[in-house]
């Protein structure tokens, strides 16, 4: 008689959509990462997938559409039951808010062991405060063994807001790919950008989707407050935006208002968002909200001092002085003057993007990363 061979448990992935995203990014990593002897992984999504999909490094992971139509839609809690029935998931993993709910057909199809992470909030309820959110979460609680905060400022919204066991919650930060993240001997242009670059410029620029809580918006005024106060930066100040959203034609709009738009740059998406960042001398994070933002720990890998706002997980990341500078949310008066700041004092943003890169080093490695969520998958299958 042939001993049947005992595959790896089999983890499914919860999430919104697979799009450009830090939350979708830390996933693709994670999974790419981690050994494919210890587990294997499928994806299912809420709203389908992107060509992100496409970073993903193993072809035995399962990618599958729920098609949820929007508001409240059981079909899709149904969809899901079935399937977690059909491929007779071990592990199911869900991330932030919008996928917290279906941890109900996930109890019902008897699915063991139950993770929920939260990677940051959700874009109509940027501080954390709405009381219906926090209701939803409390409820859903009981059905989760293990939740996953991203920051100790989401560590602390479970436990003091949501009411959430600490013994229940394990906190595990993102890690990033230093392969692919790291500092530049000198800087160069990208291929395709038409900015002017040469040793006088200095270039600052952002990576994220442009909605809601980025507010790039802020970080447009800001550059172009620096400049309308300070005229002799014109044609030494550059600002590249990455990202596409409802928010980059308005930002368009103030640049071309002031005239300012020819020293912007504003491709939309990208896939070389490495080699961009490589090209910058500042990063800045003009988010109204975060948890631990996986473009400053690029920046950061990169060598570059951040300018962000202090909100969420990023008082956590930047440390004042030492690898850049923290405003507040929306103001951007403060954030042009911190721009100055380091606009003025090339041997400040050397420093401080050596003391950027060697926190990564330190901290934030991806491998670190992949270690903690393996301990947590490992600590649950063991009892399978």
């Amino acid at each position: 008689m042939t001993k049947e061979i005992q595959q790896p448990p089999l983890i499914a992935h919860v999430i919104y959509r697979l799009g450009i995203g830090g939350l979708e990014n830390g996933l693709i990593n994670l999974i790419n990462q981690m050994p494919v002897s210890k587990y294997r992984h499928m994806i299912i999504c809420l709203k389908g997938s992107t060509q992100f999909r496409e970073r993903l490094q193993r072809d035995d992971v399962q990618i599958i559409d729920l098609q949820k139509q929007d508001g409240q839609d059981w079909r899709s809690f149904v969809s899901l039951y079935k399937i977690l029935l059909q491929y007779k998931v071990d592990i199911i993993h869900t991330r932030n808010l919008a996928a917290i709910e279906y941890q109900i057909p996930a109890f019902l199809a008897r699915v063991k062991y139950r993770v929920h992470s939260e990677h940051g909030w959700d874009t109509f309820d940027p501080e954390g405060n709405n009381k219906k959110y926090q209701l939803l979460r409390r409820l859903i609680s009981p059905l989760i063994k293990v939740f996953i905060p991203l920051s100790l400022h989401l560590q602390h919204y479970l436990i003091e807001k949501v009411g959430i066991s600490e013994q229940k919650i394990i906190r595990i930060c993102n890690g990033v790919d230093i392969k692919k993240f790291y500092p530049a001997k000198t800087r160069h242009p990208v291929a395709d950008c038409p900015l002017s670059f040469d040793k006088k410029t200095v270039t600052i620029g952002t990576v994220g989707r442009m909605h809601g809580v980025k507010d790039q918006l802020t970080l447009v005024r800001a550059f172009i407050a620096l400049l309308e106060s300070n005229t002799e930066l014109i044609g030494q100040l550059n600002l590249i935006l990455i990202g596409d959203g409802p928010l980059k034609q308005p930002a368009i709009e103030l640049l071309e208002n002031s005239r300012l738009q020819k020293y912007a740059w504003l491709p939309g998406e990208r896939d070389d968002i490495a080699e961009i960042m490589r090209s910058l001398d500042i990063f800045v994070l003009p988010s109204q909200a975060e948890g631990i933002s996986n473009t400053i720990l690029e920046a950061m890998a990169t060598g570059l001092p951040v300018i962000a706002t202090a909100v969420g997980g990023n008082t956590e990341l930047v440390k004042v002085g030492e690898t850049g500078e923290l405003v507040p949310p929306s103001d951007p008066e403060a954030m042009a003057a911190a721009l100055l700041t380091l606009i003025a004092d090339k041997q400040k943003r050397q420093q401080q993007g050596e003391n950027s890169h060697q926190s990564i080093l330190d901290n934030f490695s991806i491998q670190a990363m992949v270690n903690k969520y393996t301990e947590v998958y490992d600590s649950l299958s063991s009892r399978l």
